[in-house]
């Protein structure tokens, strides 16, 4: 600022009100203002000032330091943190039960990527019980579920892990944060941070950053500037979505895009899963399948399923839990012998797996073993028994103590099922009047869990180990009430006065409910209640824990009360779980009826529920269920209703001409919509369900868990109504299908139509159409549609194409990247006309076809002539050629063999045709004994021939040919007298041994 001279003087008041004016300056629209203001001065004259601007809008902030020490600190503080917390696996609870370092006693789980699909409506470990693993399942390694597949370019951002309730999914959270922190995996992610669903419902009622949330959790990243959370691979890990209380709302949420501003978990939660926050982090969910639909698929970039332990990984565990190798291995056996199948099955969940390890241990090192469980009640009741045993190793008066509290345990168990909860905090003990030193203390039937691991908030909370056992507890206690007091605690659909309590009333009103159930929630209850009322199990938990033992009773009319709720139930899952329960009540006449008929083979004296009966004996046998044959059975839709659980555990159904209708195509499209369902071949040929079924059909083809590759429907009685919703089917799932047989159903050009326009779309290999009535004029649109690329075989026989039809089939094999190796075009109706278009197509690209067959069309000798040149060419591999009844002489001859006509003066190489049919053409003695020709030849490799009308002459001038001939395997000789006397040379050539000669078929 200059000036010319200046002299002080007091401010007056008007200075003042000036100064404030000024400083009223505002700027708008994002633009600068300078006011400045010069206070208690005199200037005269003007007054300069020089103000540099710069270009950018408000001062940025001060650059941060250079130095970020502090981040591969927090790091390293992080990473030893996790080691210290992952390092050890506590089996059962964590003050009594057995603790293992994680990286000794970690079996691999069996993983599999999957798409996410519907929740099966029936108990989890019911469905598991069933399933087997299919060989389509693509595996996947645990530390690899962040990284790209093969046909992938990049990493997913979020991974939904589901699994059923004790599979593994937290002890897989566990090791790949083991791996993480020790430096042997994923050190691309520069921090993890584990979280539970249930420790985050402890925070939903406060609002945090994200940073907050973090930096009170894990407390190793406090130094953590917000800049930092951007620029690194960060991997939030949120296990457990079945026990998230948080209002998860993807439709209506609030939008936080700062790691800094603070709101609801739900909120930071729904931002971090949307993108909105962090976008770059990634993002691990693991929780049970029926609550992983409340994550929109949208926003999931892989699912990937927990299956638990795969046999051989039984084997491993139970070995490592065991370290008696004889007590170990004598476990094994019990567990893989015929009875117990339903258990080994059930040791693919891991928890299962160590609870039968620690029952069968305990039982076989006592000095008097005695009878080992062999049902799953059985198991249970002795798993008690032993934790039990544990507790009054410590400060307990015995059994009365036991009695009151697995009562108490045992009321809670059943009232929290009723409303679908597992988890229960102090307040809910309370109510129950449980003491929570007993509970934590009472190892093996109820957990207090005092989280510490990663700083979280050590509230108290309480869960049974697994749900299964909150299952036992709850069956115990229903059935103890009604003993002791006869008061039936179930709810009951009868209001008849109870002058007696009955048994078989607290049966009958547990299978009631359980079959009412729609997600089959107490299928594995009422499976407990029944094995406890059986006096086995009654006389040990009398004996062991004091309960009074009741009147004497018989299970017998419960068991005639659940054979005919077999009879008449409908929903198979219901009736496999209803045989379940009678393994549980020592009944098994059904299935010895079953196995009786089987052994016989007479099936047909079964009954409805003997089906259901068969049913549940395969599922829980070794027997290979890959392969699934209705007929084996009995052709009938109510067989395949019965047996609806063995066809969805099938890869191969072949279901044809089994008189299907309508009714069946609706079981068996709900099988294919199944998230379990491994299909991948099904035959339904020559069953009559017609458009109906077809569209009911078309309901599973279009399901996202439909896997099929192989689909055929010959004959079904389709038309254009039923190719419609085939195609909308495959529009919505084209991915999977190889190969579609839609022969024999005439829908015209018609029903052509909307299927020409998928098929490009579809990855099909092989395409039956033959006799669909399709006309010359489909030809050019069909092969306009078709992938040339994908196609290896179509068979277009039986349908009117003419010469034009076969000319523009000519145009798709004459493409160079035409891969058909099999081509049918039998009974087209083409002549030499087409013979000419198909060999120029044919020639130009001959490398590829192995099977031709021209049957029945009138091609003539001239016709065979111009396709000679394909099969002359010495890139040419046709191995099976069909030319009966084309209306051939002995001309035709030459053009199949190397002896060409004279006339042409070439010499050509002799063709590598093995199978070759020339029947029905009037080829005479002349043309068999230029084949005969042939035959003699070394360098001839035919091995099936198929000749009609052949004479005694010409027999015997096979039978000498044969005498050389070192290749022919088969000779097919119809409307030939078998009484002949060349004939009877032949059989004597094959009888001697002198030829290669093994089948000689003659038909007069």
């Amino acid at each position: 600022m200059m000036g010319n001279k200046t002299s002080q003087r007091v401010p007056d008041r008007s200075d003042h009100e000036t100064q404030r004016t000024v400083s009223r300056i505002t700027a708008q629209d994002g633009s600068v203002a300078f006011a400045p203001q010069i206070s208690g001065v005199h200037v005269q004259g003007n007054v300069n000032m020089n103000v540099n601007v710069n270009s950018s809008t408000p001062p940025e902030d001060p650059a941060p330091p250079e130095n970020k020490d502090y981040i591969p600190k927090c790091r390293a503080s992080l990473k030893s943190f996790l080691d210290t917390e992952t390092r050890n696996l506590f089996q059962g609870t964590k003050d009594t039960g057995s603790s293992s370092p994680l990286d000794k006693i970690y079996t691999e789980l069996y993983i599999t990527e999957g798409e996410s699909g519907g929740v099966n409506s029936e108990h989890e470990v019911t469905e598991l019980q069933r399933h087997r693993s299919s060989g389509e399942e693509k595996k996947i390694i645990l530390n690899d579920i962040f990284k790209p597949l093969p046909d992938e370019d990049d990493p997913p951002r979020i991974v939904l892990t589901k699994g059923i309730a004790g599979i593994g999914k937290t002890v897989s959270v566990r090791k790949f944060t083991q791996d993480w922190a020790r430096g042997k995996a994923n050190q691309t992610i520069q921090f993890l941070f584990p979280f539970t669903f249930r420790e985050l419902n402890l925070s939903q009622d406060k609002e945090w950053s994200l940073m907050e949330l973090i930096g009170d959790n894990f407390d190793e990243v406090k130094d953590l500037e917000a800049a930092d959370y951007e620029g690194f691979g960060i991997l939030f890990i949120f296990d457990g979505l079945d026990e998230s209380k948080l209002s998860l709302n993807f439709n209506k949420h609030k939008i936080c895009r700062s790691i800094t501003e603070p709101t609801t978990v739900d909120v930071l939660l729904t931002n971090l899963i949307r993108g909105k926050l962090l976008h770059q982090a990634s993002i691990w969910i693991t929780g049970r399948p029926a609550a992983c639909t409340t994550i929109p698929p949208e926003f999931i970039n892989r699912v990937t399923e927990v299956r638990g332990f795969t046999d051989e990984q039984k084997k491993e565990y139970l070995q490592k839990q065991v370290r008696d190798k004889k007590v170990a291995k004598k476990i094994l056996k019990h567990l893989l012998s015929k009875p117990l199948r339903s258990l080994y099955i059930m040791c693919h969940i891991p928890i299962f797996c160590w609870i039968s390890g620690t029952t069968l241990q305990s039982l076989l090192t006592k000095p008097q073993p005695g009878e080992l469980p062999k049902t799953l009640s059985g198991m249970y009741t002795h798993f008690l028994i032993v934790q039990t045993q544990i507790t009054c190793e410590k400060d307990y008066d015995g059994p009365k103590t036991d009695m009151e509290l697995i009562m108490k345990l045992g009321k809670l168990a059943f009232e929290q099922l009723r409303v679908g909860n597992m988890i229960f905090d102090g307040k809910v003990m309370e109510k129950y009047d449980i003491d929570l030193k007993q509970a934590a203390d009472y190892s093996g039937v109820c957990t207090q869990i005092i989280k510490k691991e990663y700083g979280l908030h050590k509230q108290e909370m309480y869960c049974f180990i697994h749900l299964s056992v909150q299952e036992f507890l709850a069956a115990l206690y229903v059935l103890e009430t009604f003993i002791c007091s006869g008061e039936n605690v179930l709810p009951s659909k009868t209001d008849e006065e109870r002058t007696e309590p009955s048994i078989l009333l607290l049966h009958r009103d547990a299978v009631n409910m359980a079959l009412d159930s729609k997600k089959g929630q107490w299928d594995l209850f009422l499976r407990f209640l029944l094995g406890l009322s059986q006096d086995n199990n009654q006389r040990l938990i009398q004996k062991v824990f004091g309960f009074e033992a009741g009147g004497p009773r018989s299970n017998e009319e419960s068991i005639h009360y659940i054979h005919q709720r077999i009879r008449r139930l409908s929903y198979h899952e219901q009736r496999i779980n209803l045989f379940h329960c009678l393994n549980e009540l020592g009944d098994q006449t059904l299935v010895k009826q079953v196995q009786q008929y089987q052994n016989s083979g007479d099936v047909s004296k079964l009954l409805p529920q003997h089906w259901s009966a068969l049913a549940y004996l395969l599922l829980v046998s070794y027997e290979d269920l890959d392969l699934f044959d209705l007929k084996k059975f009995s052709r009938s839709e109510e067989v395949l209703e019965r047996l609806l659980h063995v066809f969805k555990e099938s890869k191969v159904a072949l279901l044809d001409d089994c008189g299907l209708t309508d009714r069946s195509c609706r079981d068996i499209s709900s099988v294919l919509s199944s998230e379990s369902c491994s299909l991948v071949a099904l035959d339904l040929s020559r069953n009559k369900f017609r458009d109906t079924g077809m569209a009911l059909l078309a309901e599973g083809l279009q399901s996202p868990n439909c896997k099929l590759q192989k689909l055929v429907l010959s004959d079904c009685g389709v038309t254009k109504e039923g190719c419609q919703s085939l195609a909308r089917a495959l529009t919505s799932n084209p991915s999977h299908l190889r190969e579609l047989d839609l022969s024999k159903n005439r829908f015209c050009d018609e029903g052509l139509e909307p299927l020409s326009e998928i098929l490009n779309r579809c990855s099909l290999e092989t395409l039956s159409l033959f006799n669909t009535n399709l006309r010359e004029e489909t030809a050019a649109a069909l092969a306009s549609a078709l992938n040339p690329a994908r196609l290896k075989e179509l068979d277009l026989g039986g349908n009117v194409l003419g010469d034009g039809g076969v000319e523009q089939i000519s145009g798709l094999l004459r493409n160079p990247v035409c891969k058909v190796e099999t081509l049918r075009l039998s009974g087209c109706r083409f002549s030499q006309s087409g013979c000419v278009s198909l060999a120029s197509s044919l020639k130009s690209n001959p490398a590829h076809l192995r099977v031709l067959d021209l049957s029945r069309n009138q091609l003539t000798d001239e016709g065979v002539g111009h396709l000679s040149e394909v099969w002359f060419e010495p890139s040419c591999e046709l191995r099976t050629l069909s030319l009966s009844c084309c209306s051939l002489t002995s001309a035709c001859c030459p053009y199949l063999t190397d002896l060409r006509p004279a006339a042409t003066g070439e010499v050509r190489p002799c063709p590598a045709l093995k199978d070759l049919d020339l029947s029905h053409n009037l080829l005479k003695d002349e043309g068999v004994e230029l084949l005969c020709d042939w035959l003699r030849k070394s360098c001839c490799c035919l091995e099936v021939l198929r000749l009609s009308r052949v004479t005694d002459s010409s027999c015997r001038s096979l039978a000498s040919a044969l005498k050389s001939n070192i290749s022919l395997k088969e000779l097919d000789l119809s409307q030939t007298d078998p009484e002949g006397s060349g004939v009877k040379l032949l059989t004597d050539v094959q009888r001697d041994g002198g030829a290669k000669l093994q089948t000689l078929t003659v038909r007069q």
